[in-house]
Formats: C-alpha cells, structure tokens, sequence
C-alpha cells in the first residue's frame, strides 16, 4: 500500500475506496472478509476492522454478520466526505454522476452568487478578482492547467464571500465537480473570451451589489453547461 504519511487503517481505507470508485467492487459486490483483506494487506484484525468501520461511515459498505461486506447503492454515499470526493476523480465517474453534480452545483452557485452580492467585503472583491485576473493571463498565455485552476478559486472565493459556513464548506464538492466536469470535457484549451467575459460580468454584478443579475449571470452559466452535459447523455443512450 502507498501513502506512507497515513497509517495502515487509513491506508487500507483509500485502497479500498479507490478500488470501489474504479469498479473493482461493484454496488452489491462482496469484498473479502476481514481475515481476508487483512491477509491481503498484511495488517492486523484491529486495524483491518477498522478501516471496514470507516467506509461503512462514508457509505460505501455494509458489513454484515453471515452476509459479509458489501458495496452498497450509490445513493447511499456520502458524496459529501472528502475522501469520496478524492476518490470519484481517480475513479470512474460517468456522465449521470456529472449531471448529478451539476444539476445541485447549478442552485448553489446561483444562491451563491446572490449571497456574495449582498455580503461581500472588500477582501472577498480582492479574492475574486485576482483568479479573474489569473484567469485572464492563462487565457492570454494558452495555459489550460492555470485556467483550471484559476477557475475553481473564482468559484470558491465566491462561496466564502456568501460569508455562510454552509455554503462556505461545500468548496470541496464544487471543487471536484469541476474536476469531473473538465475530465469529461476532455478540455485541453484554456477558457475562451466569451467564457471569460461571463465570469467578468459575475464578478462586476456581485461588487456592484447586484443580487438579482449576480444570480441570473450564475444560473445561465450553469444552465449552459448542464445542457451540454445532457446532449451528450441522450448522444450516449442513442448509441446503447
């Protein structure tokens, strides 16, 4: 097992969730038992119980007495929790799992962008305007991976500029849907001028203090993007 910084419970846990989120265990798979896994990872019962205890936390597990340990139905995941978040992008999200994302990121990055137009300081203008800027000059200098990450910052300091702790404590989930969404875009160009330009004009309808457009901008470039995402599913169920 990899990832020496992390103990081996913690460490059998990101093999497990991992293989899981790739496929190796599908939902309704049995994984070896106990015994068996510690066998296989060559530690002991205690830390091998464990890590079970854990992925049964986040979701992904049922272990039963005579039934075994089972992946369970992806509704029942806590897509929430950072380490399944990290394990989606190495695994094998489909496009249903990013419609999924998009269809919650789309209500929450609007309300977002309404929160921030009423709420934000001037230190969240800084913030926001600075991945714009960064955004800009990747454009500039045909930077995809700038851009990207420029990208995700502009998003997420517009989550802390709602100044709520809920909406605040998602940046992880927005952060990975636009790591799904970019993989499956298979983007290898940075943002274009009209991209950038719907950013600018989120920004400037947010420190104008105009919830009401700063909402509006936010919808439609969720809504865009949402659409391609749904051409692309009934593009994919035609051909089955």
């Amino acid at each position: 097992m990899h990832a020496r910084h992390l103990n081996l419970t913690q460490q059998l846990v990101h093999e497990l969730g991992r293989a899981i989120l790739k496929g190796k265990y599908k939902v309704g798979d049995k994984l070896p038992s106990e015994a068996e896994l510690g066998e296989i990872y060559d530690i002991s019962r205690n830390a091998t119980r464990e890590a079970v205890k854990m992925l049964t936390a986040k979701g992904l597990i049922n272990s039963r007495p005579r039934k075994g340990i089972q992946v369970v139905e992806k509704n029942k995941w806590n897509l929430f929790d950072t380490d399944v978040l990290g394990w989606i992008l190495v695994g094998k999200p489909d496009l249903y799992m990013l419609r999924h994302f998009l269809q919650l990121r789309q209500p929450v990055e609007a309300q977002a962008a309404f929160l921030a137009a009423h709420y934000a300081t001037n230190e969240d203008y800084e913030s926001i305007e600075h991945a714009l800027s960064n955004m800009q000059l990747a454009e500039v200098n045909n930077d995809a991976e700038a851009t990207h990450h420029s990208d995700v910052e502009f998003h997420k300091a517009i989550l802390n500029a709602t100044q709520n702790p809920f909406f605040i404590q998602l940046e992880n989930f927005i952060e990975t849907a636009l790591q799904v969404n970019l993989r499956y875009t298979n983007r290898i160009n940075p943002v274009t001028e009209r991209e950038y330009q719907a950013h600018a004009d989120l920004f400037a309808s947010i420190k104008n203090g105009d919830a009401t457009k700063a909402y509006n901008f936010a919808m439609k470039t969720q809504s865009a993007t949402l659409a391609l995402v749904d051409q692309a599913i009934k593009k994919f169920e035609a051909n089955q």
